[in-house]
C-alpha cells in the first residue's frame, strides 16, 4: 500500500478515537412540568358573608389507596370523609387527588394548585396548615422541606419521615405527629424516631401514639377536636 494511502488510514483512526473520548460540556434546559390535579375545596359557613375576612385553610393530603381517577375516593378518610358526614369546620379545606395509584405526589403540583386557590380565595397567608396520611403523610414532610415558610402547622398521621428532614424544617413550625404502635405498613418507629430526632434539635412537637392500632391510626387523628383547635391557634408571624 502507498505511503499516502497508511497516512490517510491513520488519520481517520486518530479521527476515530479522538471521537470515543470522554467529553465534559455545559449546557441548560429549562424544565417544563405538567399534572393534572382533580380536587375538592370546602368552603366554612359564613364565607361568603365576610367578604373581608381572611380565612385559615387546611391542605389535606389523602393516602395511597384513594389515589386514582376517581374523585370520590378521596372522601373515604380524614377531613373529606367527615365534611361528607356534616362536620363543619372554620376554615377552607383544600384536599386534591393524587392522579396515580402507584407514584408518589407531585408535590411540586401540589404547591401550585395551593398557590392558585390561595390567591384566587380570601385566605390568610400566615395560617395555611398542611396535613397528610400515610402516604400523604410522607409528602406533608417532604413539603414543609421544600416550601419551609408556608406552613404554619404541620399534622401527619402515620407518614414515612425520612430522619434528614429534620435539619431542614424550620423551627417555628407547629408540629403534631400521629401513629399507631402496631402500623404493620409504615412503622411505628417512622414517626417514633423523627419525633426524637426533632426534640433533640430543640423543636416542639407533639406526639400521639396509639397502642394496638395498626395502620388506620388516622380515625383517631381525625377525630380529635383538639386537633383542629390546635391548628386555630397557629400562626406564623406577619412578614
Amino acid at each position: 500500500m502507498p505511503k499516502f494511502t497508511w497516512m490517510l488510514v491513520l488519520c481517520f483512526a486518530f479521527q476515530g478515537c479522538a471521537s470515543q473520548s470522554s467529553r465534559l460540556i455545559d449546557d441548560s434546559y429549562e424544565t417544563v412540568t405538567k399534572e393534572k390535579l382533580d380536587y375538592y375545596l370546602y368552603y366554612p359557613e359564613g364565607y361568603d358573608e365576610k367578604s373581608n375576612e381572611k380565612f385559615p385553610l387546611l391542605l389535606f393530603l389523602h393516602g395511597g389507596g384513594e389515589s386514582g381517577d376517581s374523585l370520590v375516593a378521596v372522601k373515604r378518610n380524614g377531613p373529606p370523609k367527615l365534611i361528607a358526614r356534616g362536620k363543619k369546620f372554620p376554615f377552607l379545606i383544600l384536599a386534591p387527588q393524587n392522579p396515580h395509584r402507584k407514584k408518589w405526589w407531585n408535590t411540586r403540583a401540589v404547591n401550585q394548585l395551593l398557590e392558585t386557590v390561595v390567591e384566587n380565595n380570601n385566605v390568610d397567608k400566615n395560617r395555611i396548615y398542611l396535613t397528610g396520611l400515610s402516604r400523604g403523610g410522607g409528602a406533608a414532610w417532604e413539603m414543609v422541606v421544600q416550601y419551609p415558610e408556608k406552613f404554619a402547622a404541620l399534622a401527619v398521621v402515620c407518614g414515612m419521615a425520612p430522619l434528614p428532614y429534620a435539619s431542614w424544617i424550620d423551627k417555628k413550625l407547629g408540629i403534631w405527629v400521629f401513629h399507631g404502635e402496631e402500623d404493620e405498613s409504615i412503622p411505628f418507629s417512622e414517626s417514633e424516631n423523627m419525633v426524637n430526632r426533632l426534640r433533640s434539635m430543640g423543636y416542639e412537637v407533639r406526639f400521639t401514639n396509639y397502642p394496638g392500632v395498626g395502620h388506620d391510626s388516622w380515625v383517631q387523628a381525625y377525630n380529635t377536636e383538639e386537633l383542629y383547635e390546635w391548628l386555630m391557634d397557629q400562626s406564623r408571624e406577619p412578614k
